[in-house]
């Protein structure tokens, strides 16, 4: 599974002009879900979201997580990260889980995300969805959990 997570000032994701989820300091993360990935990847990829240290301390270094700082979480469901982007000038979404797969696993990481930060908001799975941000930084991270034995 993959992660590209942004560290927010304020975020939020309308579905037909309607904002679903919105977030004020924390992290959005745009998770993929690949072939092969399972629960433990999951699992896992919230746990490093949750505890990766991308917040300010007193000296000004990346040492705080979402829950010392009490930031939230805005996950957005993002099937285009799994794109094969190696050839052509199109992307191959081969690598991608199927679409019944990645929403099982993304909801797997929205309820373990759940466990771990205090305010969690979704995307809608599937949906056409207008997301929106103020990038605090910016700072942005691409987090990988992959199957034992994967690249």
């Amino acid at each position: 599974m993959i992660a590209l997570i942004q560290r927010v000032a304020e975020a939020g994701v309308s579905v037909d002009g309607r904002a679903i989820a919105r977030i004020g300091p924390g992290i959005l993360a745009l998770v993929g879900v690949e072939r092969g990935d399972g629960e433990r990847e999951a699992v896992r990829l919230a746990e490093r979201v949750a505890g990766y240290r991308v917040f300010p301390d007193a000296q000004g270094r990346m040492n705080l997580s979402l829950g010392a700082t009490r930031g939230a979480l805005l996950a957005v469901p993002q099937f285009t990260l799994a794109a094969d982007t190696s050839k052509g000038a199109r992307p191959s979404f081969s690598c991608a889980a199927p679409p019944d797969e990645g929403e099982r696993l993304f909801g797997c990481f929205v309820a373990h995300s759940r466990t771990l930060v205090a305010e969690v908001g979704v995307g809608r799975f599937g949906a056409d969805m207008q997301v929106s941000l103020v990038n605090d930084g910016p700072v942005t991270f691409w987090l990988r959990c992959a199957p034992e034995g994967g690249a």
